[in-house]
C-alpha cells in the first residue's frame, strides 16, 4: 500500500515538531492516515498528543477551543487551515449514545478505544513510523472491516458505530468480518436511542460519498438498520416498480448512483421519490433537517415528471408554476437519473425523451411567462382598490387569476385582471 508520507501537509510536521519539542508525544491519527494507506486522497489531518488542551494552547499562538471538554483544540496553521489536536483519551463509561472519557498517557491507550482496526492506525510524521497494534493495515489489504476488540462490546459503547460500519464497508468496499456483522445485526434495534442529528449526519455522509452510495444503502437494508430507522424506505423493498423484476428500493438506490457525489440532498430526493407524500414528510421530520432543506427535498422528491416535449405550452407553464421554474435543472437531473437507472436495470431507455422535455421546459421559461401570484399585474392592494374587502378570499382570488393567466399569459394586464377579479368575487357572493 502507498505510504501516507506524501499526503501529509507541511503543517502536520510543524505541529508535531512543536509538540514533541515541548515534551509531548504526538501522532497523526484518523481518516487521513487510513486513506493514505489505501491510496485515497487524504482529507483533514488530525493529531493525537499527550499534551492537555491547556498545554496545546500555550504552545501555539493561534488556537480555537473547538472541544476543550473532550480534549480537542484547533490549531491554525500559517495559511489559516485548522488542524484538530486531541489529547490521548480512554473510555471510562458509556450509555450507548456517548462516552465519558478521560485523558490517557499513551497513544496505545488512545488507539485501543477506537471503533475499527482500520481507524486504529497512527503515523508519526517526524519519525515516519507506523503504529498498527490491531492489524488495521493488514485488514485494509484484505478488504476487511472488524472492530477493535469484542464487537458487541464496541457497538454497545456507541451505537453510532453500527452506522459507521455500514458506511465504511460501503465506501471502501470492505467485507464486514463475520463476528462484527453478527453483533451489528443483533444490535440495530438500539439505533433509535441515537439523536436524530447523529443519524442524519451518517445518512448524509453516505449520500455524499464517491463512489455511489448503493452498497452502503444495501447494507442498511440487509442489516435491518433500514427497517429500524427508515421504515418508509424499507417498505419499498419487494414493491413492484416500472422495471419488470426490479423492486422500488432497487430502482431508487440505482437512481442515486446516477447523480453526482457532493449532492446529498439531491440523492436523498431520488431515494424518497417512490415513497408517498406522508411517508416522505414523516421521514424528513425525523431527520430534523432545516426547514429549507426539508421543503426543498420534499418538493424535489414529490414533483411531477417533466412534461413531454410535445405538451401544450399551457401544460408546461402549469408544470413550471407548480414545480418552481428555478428547479428545472434539479428536477431534470432526477428524471434523467431515474431513466438511466431503469435502463441499466433492464427497462426502457427514456433518456432522449427526458432531455427533449428539459429543453422544451427551458424554452417555455425563456419567454418569461407569469408563473406565480407575485408575477401578476394585480396584487392584494389592487383588489382593495376595487372595493373588495380584505380577507381569506384574496388568496383564493389571486390563485384563480394565476390559473387563468397560465392558460394565456397575454391576460396578465391589470384591466383584464380587475374585471376577472370582480367576476370571481361576484361568483363567490352568489355562491354564498
Amino acid at each position: 500500500m502507498a505510504s501516507p508520507t506524501p499526503s501529509a501537509p507541511p503543517a502536520v510536521g510543524w505541529i508535531a515538531r512543536t509538540l514533541e519539542e515541548g515534551g509531548y508525544d504526538t501522532w497523526a491519527v484518523g481518516g487521513a492516515v487510513r486513506d493514505a494507506y489505501m491510496g485515497r486522497p487524504s482529507g483533514d489531518w488530525d493529531l493525537a498528543t499527550r499534551a492537555t488542551p491547556r498545554e496545546v494552547q500555550k504552545l501555539f499562538r493561534r488556537t480555537v477551543p473547538i472541544g476543550i471538554d473532550h480534549g480537542t483544540v484547533g490549531v491554525l496553521a500559517r495559511d489559516g487551515t485548522m488542524y484538530e489536536v486531541t489529547t490521548f483519551r480512554k473510555d471510562v463509561e458509556t450509555d450507548g449514545r456517548h462516552a465519558v472519557v478521560s485523558f490517557a498517557d499513551t497513544i496505545e491507550e488512545d488507539l485501543a478505544r477506537r471503533d475499527f482496526t482500520v481507524n486504529a492506525v497512527a503515523w508519526h510524521p517526524l519519525r515516519e513510523v507506523l503504529l498498527d497494534p490491531f492489524g488495521g493495515v493488514g485488514d485494509l489489504e484484505r478488504r476487511i472491516l472488524r472492530t477493535v476488540g469484542a464487537p458487541e462490546e464496541r457497538f454497545r459503547e456507541d451505537y453510532l458505530r453500527i452506522l459507521r460500519a455500514l458506511r465504511f464497508a460501503g465506501l471502501f468496499r470492505l467485507e464486514v468480518e463475520a463476528a462484527t456483522w453478527t453483533a451489528l445485526c443483533s444490535l440495530v434495534g438500539h439505533l433509535p436511542a441515537l439523536s436524530a442529528e447523529r443519524v442524519r449526519e451518517e445518512l448524509l455522509k453516505v449520500l455524499d460519498a464517491d463512489p455511489a452510495p448503493g452498497r452502503a444503502l444495501d447494507l442498511y437494508a440487509s442489516s435491518g438498520a433500514l427497517a429500524v430507522l427508515y421504515p418508509e424506505l424499507d417498505a419499498l423493498r419487494g414493491a413492484s416498480s416500472e422495471v419488470v423484476g426490479v423492486d422500488r428500493w432497487t430502482h431508487s438506490v440505482a437512481a442515486t448512483a446516477e447523480l453526482p457525489a457532493g449532492r446529498p440532498f439531491l440523492r436523498l430526493a431520488a431515494l424518497l421519490r417512490e415513497a408517498g407524500g406522508d411517508a416522505r414528510a414523516g421521514l424528513l421530520l425525523r431527520l430534523k433537517l432545516s426547514n429549507a432543506q426539508t421543503d426543498e427535498t420534499a418538493l424535489r422528491a414529490g414533483a411531477a415528471p417533466l412534461p413531454p416535449s410535445d405538451a401544450e405550452d399551457r401544460d408546461v407553464r402549469r408544470w413550471l408554476s407548480s414545480s418552481g421554474s428555478s428547479r428545472i435543472a434539479a428536477l431534470a437531473r432526477l428524471d434523467l437519473a431515474w431513466s438511466r437507472a431503469a435502463c441499466r436495470l433492464g427497462g426502457h431507455d427514456r433518456t432522449g425523451a427526458v432531455v427533449s422535455s428539459w429543453r422544451r421546459a427551458k424554452q417555455v421559461r425563456s419567454t418569461a411567462p407569469p408563473l406565480a401570484v407575485g408575477d401578476l399585474a394585480l396584487d392584494g392592494r389592487g383588489l382593495i382598490s376595487l372595493g373588495l374587502p380584505p380577507g381569506p378570499d384574496f388568496g383564493r382570488i389571486l390563485d384563480a387569476l394565476l390559473d387563468w393567466v397560465l392558460d394565456d399569459p397575454s391576460r396578465n394586464r391589470r384591466e383584464l385582471l380587475e374585471g376577472k377579479a370582480l367576476e370571481l368575487a361576484g361568483s363567490d357572493s352568489a355562491d354564498g
